[in-house]
């Protein structure tokens, strides 16, 4: 089974996906995790990939999708996977077709203003790298690591304007992709606070199983 997840960022995504790949058993992809992992191993690949990161720049489709061949060929994905950070644009979208068929994708969907309420209320160690949110999750003792005991900052990226910056750039590139999907994109709302995810994570898995 092969799941596609879109969704902006704050959206809950990456808490869906450890729910529902625990529940399916099958792994959860993030090709910007697994570009990462290349940069910090050295690799030729990711020596490459690290050239247009450091530059700000996007990718080129071909490493990346060579990045995600090598992932997909591991034997925890002969059940399926759910991809997270791509296709990016139409043509990776097009590409993914040609090698398998997507059983479901799924976009979340949320407002502005609560993804901005989300975000700008992270703070994040900077040594251990926890992650804690003022509103839904705070450290025990205010402005201080549960685990390490660092005094936690907040993001540059997680602060309002940046936030704005960053949902405009992932709504260029992410509408023509949702647009040449069509109908087989199954929206999900992820706005109502911090339980949306676990009502989400629910809802896709009893779209999985036929129960709805």
């Amino acid at each position: 089974m092969i799941i596609v997840f879109f969704g902006p960022p704050g959206s809950g995504k990456g808490t869906i996906a450890s729910i529902v790949k625990k529940e399916l058993g099958i792994p959860h992809i993030s090709t910007g995790d697994l570009l990462r992992e290349e940069v910090k191993k050295g690799t030729d690949l990711g020596i490459k990939a690290k050239s247009y990161m450091d530059r700000g720049e996007l990718v080129p489709d071909d490493l990346v999708l060579e990045v995600l061949k090598r992932r997909i060929e591991k034997p925890d994905c002969k059940n399926g996977f759910i991809l997270d950070g791509y296709p990016r644009n139409v043509e990776q979208a097009k590409t993914l077709d040609r090698m398998f068929k997507i059983d479901y994708i799924f976009n979340f969907v949320l407002s502005e203003e609560e993804i901005i309420k989300r975000l700008s209320n992270r703070r994040v160690c900077p040594k251990c790298g926890a992650i804690y949110n003022l509103i839904s999750m705070p450290p025990k003792t205010p402005g201080i690591c549960d685990k390490c005991g660092a005094a936690l900052i907040q993001r540059d990226d997680d602060k309002p304007q940046a936030i704005r910056e960053r949902l405009e750039v992932y709504k260029k590139q992410t509408e023509p992709v949702l647009e040449y999907y069509g109908d087989r994109v199954i929206n999900i709302s992820t706005e109502d606070g911090f339980t949306a995810s676990k009502r989400a994570s629910e809802q896709i898995l009893k779209i999985i199983r036929g129960e709805i």
